[in-house]
């Protein structure tokens, strides 16, 4: 395409993709334009949106500024508020007179986010170049100056009472930021306690739903609170403040984030004073770096607030926090360790084969990271595993799978492979066992889920094959785990596993059976050769395609013959034993009578 055609292309969709904006945000500005006769405008509900789909959601100030700066130029256009033309400025002020519509007070509101926006801009840079602290705080001078003018319009009675007082609300916030910014701790405190009470005031005013934006923004300037109570001379403000960054995950915003990071470190540096030593499994470990000092001593509040976290994106940040800090704390000691092998030349293996307390230490602090990066990636694959049992696989929509999950263990494999490697746990048997124990956990979970990817495309051989490992692997964990069950009780439940596992079986040999597609693939070590009926493998698993057609073969019809006993003989052994009477009179009279009565009978003659 030649490049003036792909210019003008370009414009006229850049046009058309602003125009649709436009529309929307007038659409949206309008939404809450009549009550009766009076004008609204949802003040906190139109700058929060604008600031999550428009770079802030990122921490992205100038990309928000020039969103502000486009908004504010469609919106004199629409109204005519135009300020004169190319060649010359000529300034005009929005009065109360003018307000027949709400996007007057839209855009004196723009310009407020927009001189706000240009402060936090100029805060990020103001890190590597203090110059542009000046210009900050003339920005935020400016943005005070149009919440003023917004404050002053919405007090015409054409303009509801909601909105007034959350003009109020808007200018005592940007008051607050701008006092906070010039260390005046104590008008800032009353500037942000004004502002507090009436957006709590307005969040008990209306439903939950509505009430849910006010509510977050009083939990957004209560830190910025404390830390003021905490210049003014309240010490026992640092414990919230602490509590209140560990609870977000250390995401403050704002003026804030910076300065509680430094409060934070400051007050760690000085009970860092007082810590000479760590003790790690049975050695003690002398500490003379204060950034390790001050990491460790932070160490274990962090735990704490990550087991107590509210959601998984807390939990992450914390996780991430934790990491960042320990990666640091590394390289100091190997900093360290680089000068001290400099200064005394000789390798750190002693003469008993103990490494030096530098070295131990810096083993110390990677199998804190290690640990910690096992943790992350346990708490995120447990969070798929919940999203995987409760999703619908569905190629039109992004669910997990399997995959995603294989890949964690994978991680988590590869840190225990590094743990088990340490420099001075060489001769640890009970670490290298319970290193050994969770290897064996991982390897059957992630040999569970490349089964469970193999279902998916119907390779059941493979899958079958599969879920024996896992039996296998969890019945080594089972006999393994008996000596150090109470250690490994954070690690996922094998006996759990082993029962999915057991149904997960039956159901993949219920589904090889049905699935008739693919009977060609199936391995032959697992069909059928003898055409045996199911009545005589029922305890063995076979891939017969017969069993689902008209042909099933399930038993044998006619029954084959069996030979069965014949009668069996009965012999009288105690016959020869007995002894039996004596017959020989009654035989004698037998014999007598026997002949007379022949001849009586013969000749007719009876007796």
């Amino acid at each position: 395409m030649p490049k003036p055609v792909k210019m003008a292309a370009e414009k006229q969709a850049s046009a058309v993709a602003g125009g649709i904006e436009e529309s929307k945000e007038n659409e949206k500005a309008g939404s809450g334009k009549n009550f009766g006769d009076s004008l609204g405008l949802e003040i906190l509900q139109i700058i929060k949106d604008s600031q999550q789909q428009h770079g802030l959601r990122h921490g992205d100030y100038q990309r928000y500024r020039g969103y502000c700066s486009r908004r504010l130029r469609r919106l004199r256009k629409t109204l005519n508020f135009k300020m004169g033309n190319r060649h010359k400025f000529t300034g005009k002020k929005v009065t109360a007179e003018m307000l027949s519509d709400n996007r007057y007070l839209l855009l004196i509101l723009m310009d407020a986010e927009r001189a706000w926006s240009y402060a936090m801009q100029l805060k990020q840079e103001a890190n590597t170049e203090p110059r542009k602290r000046f210009h900050l705080v003339s920005r935020l001078r400016k943005a005070v100056k149009y919440s003023e003018e917004l404050e002053r319009l919405c007090e015409s009675d054409r303009v509801d009472a909601k909105t007034k007082v959350e003009a109020q609300a808007y200018r005592t916030y940007l008051t607050g930021m701008l006092y906070f910014e010039l260390q005046d701790w104590k008008q800032a405190m009353e500037a942000f306690n004004k502002c507090k009470t009436i957006y709590e005031k307005l969040a008990s005013a209306f439903t939950e739903e509505q009430a849910v934006i006010y509510n977050q923004r009083v939990q957004e300037i209560t830190p910025n609170i404390r830390y003021c109570a905490y210049n003014i001379g309240d010490q026992s403000a640092i414990n919230e403040l602490m509590q209140m960054r560990l609870s977000t995950g250390g995401s403050g915003g704002g003026l804030l984030a910076e300065k509680l990071e430094g409060l934070i470190t400051q007050t760690r540096a000085k009970q860092a004073a007082t810590m000479s030593e760590v003790e790690w499994r049975g050695r003690t470990i002398p500490v003379k770096i204060d950034k390790v000092r001050i990491f460790l001593l932070g160490l274990a509040d962090t735990e704490v607030a990550i087991t107590q976290a509210e959601n998984e994106e807390t939990k992450e940040r914390l996780f991430e926090s934790l990491l960042s800090e320990c990666r640091d704390a590394i390289q100091a000691v190997r900093e360290e360790l680089k000068s001290d092998l400099k200064q005394r030349e000789v390798p750190y293996e002693t003469e008993s084969g103990k490494v030096s307390n530098l070295q131990y230490l810096h083993s110390y602090l990677t199998y804190i990271k290690l640990s910690t990066a096992i943790k992350r990636n346990e708490s995120m694959a447990k969070t798929l595993q919940k999203v995987l049992k409760e999703s619908p696989q569905d190629d039109n929509k992004h669910v997990p799978r399997p995959q995603d999950l294989i890949r964690l263990y994978d991680i988590i494999l590869q840190n225990l492979a590094e743990l088990s490697q340490l420099p001075g746990l060489e001769e640890d048997k009970n670490f290298l066992n319970e290193i050994g124990v969770k290897t064996l956990v991982y390897k059957a979970y992630r040999c569970f889920y490349i089964a469970q990817s193999y279902v998916l495309v119907k390779k059941w051989s493979e899958a079958l094959v599969l879920y024996e490992r896992v039996l296998k692997y969890a019945s080594e964990v089972q006999k393994q785990a008996g000596a150090i069950v109470s250690k490994l009780k954070d690690l996922p439940d094998v006996q759990e596993l082993i029962v999915q596992v057991n149904a997960e079986k039956y159901s993949l040999q219920a589904a090889a059976i049905l699935d008739t597609n693919d009977t060609s693939e199936v391995e032959s070590q697992f069909q059928i050769k003898d055409n045996k009926p199911l009545l005589e493998h029922l305890d063995v698993f076979h891939l017969d395609p017969l069993l689902v057609s008209k042909q099933a073969s399930l038993v044998q019809f006619p029954p084959e013959f069996q030979p069965v006993p014949c009668k069996p003989l009965f012999f009288d052994l105690a016959l020869s034993h007995v002894a039996f009477p004596s017959l020989e009179d009654k035989v004698e009279q037998k014999a007598k009578s026997g002949l007379t009565g022949y001849i009586k009978g013969f000749f007719g003659f009876h007796s």
